[in-house]
């Protein structure tokens, strides 16, 4: 694995650097540190930061390349990406204020459209990685985010939980609720959610990760925050889409915006190859999994 930690000389790049160190340690990451200069009198206290972060990462046993360079932080990174193949990129993100639907840092929300590797936004300050939060959409789509995770959680020996949200269908659907509810039964179904998440579910167990699949009902972003406050999670993993254009960009569905903005710990955007199936097509094959036939 290769990673790189972004840093602007900022006390939160500090933290990122710190807990990409965590996971870079156990992985056996071939690490860089890059240190973005945007303006002329910022040289020295990006410079100094660097060199700390460079130290500090030496208590992880890991000796890190560092890299300094001037300019646009955001043109930087996309092409320092783009020069070298990385794994993971991390950064370190704050908020701007406390109201208002876009609290977190405009540089963030671009940095995680623009670069093709997963992206590790590090808010706050995180010192341990124990527990994992996957917000699975229940399509195949999450499956490159299921993987890569995994793989992570087996080095730094954490536990995921797969969480996935479910509209709350009309009341005449009694039955199925109680069926979704049912994990085991769910994950035993013919219907494409149980599959899909069964398949998640094996696939964390085939790399040796402890692993759990919770549901609920309701509104998507209310359901994954009651989740992270309940389980008290040290990571929340999220998903993002390719566009149809010929740019090499990604779409932040409203779902991930609002985990960047509204969570209190790290929150990790891992692209997918593929576009999540569309709301007409997921209701039509839902409908045609239960009752046979498609409704319109």
């Amino acid at each position: 694995m290769k990673i790189l930690l972004c840093s602007d000389g900022s006390e939160q790049a500090n933290q990122a650097i710190q807990f990409g160190g965590l996971i870079a340690a156990a992985c056996g990451a071939e690490t860089t540190l890059l240190g973005i200069c945007e303006k002329p009198d910022e040289e020295d206290a990006v410079f100094e930061a660097i060199k700390s972060g460079v130290q500090s990462l030496k208590q992880f046993q890991i000796n890190a390349e560092m890299i300094i360079k001037a300019g646009e932080p955001i043109e930087e990174i996309v092409r320092r990406t783009q020069e070298t193949k990385y794994d993971l990129v991390v950064i370190g993100a704050v908020r701007k204020g406390t109201r208002g639907p876009f609290l977190m840092s405009a540089k963030a929300y671009k940095i995680i459209k623009a670069v093709e590797p997963p992206v590790l936004v590090v808010i706050g300050k995180s010192v341990e990685l124990n527990r994992i939060l996957i917000c699975s959409g229940g399509e195949r789509y999450i499956d490159t985010a299921v993987r890569f995770t995994g793989e992570i959680a087996k080095d730094v020996e954490a536990s995921i939980t797969l969480f996935h949200v479910m509209s709350e269908p009309p009341p005449v659907y009694a039955d199925l609720i109680k069926m979704e509810e049912d994990i085991n039964l769910l994950l035993h179904s013919n219907l494409g959610l149980g599959q899909n998440l069964r398949k998640e579910k094996e696939m964390l167990d085939g790399l040796g990760v402890d692993s759990d699949v919770r549901l609920s009902h309701g509104m998507v972003i209310s359901e994954v925050f009651k989740e992270i406050k309940r389980g008290k999670y040290d990571l929340v993993v999220t998903g993002s889409s390719p566009t149809g254009g010929t740019l090499r960009t990604y779409i932040m569905g409203n779902i991930t915006r609002e985990i960047v903005n509204r969570a209190e710990c790290p929150v990790l955007v891992v692209r997918s190859p593929e576009v999540p199936a569309g709301l007409g097509s997921s209701l039509k094959g839902f409908f045609s999994e239960v009752f046979g036939q498609s409704k319109e």
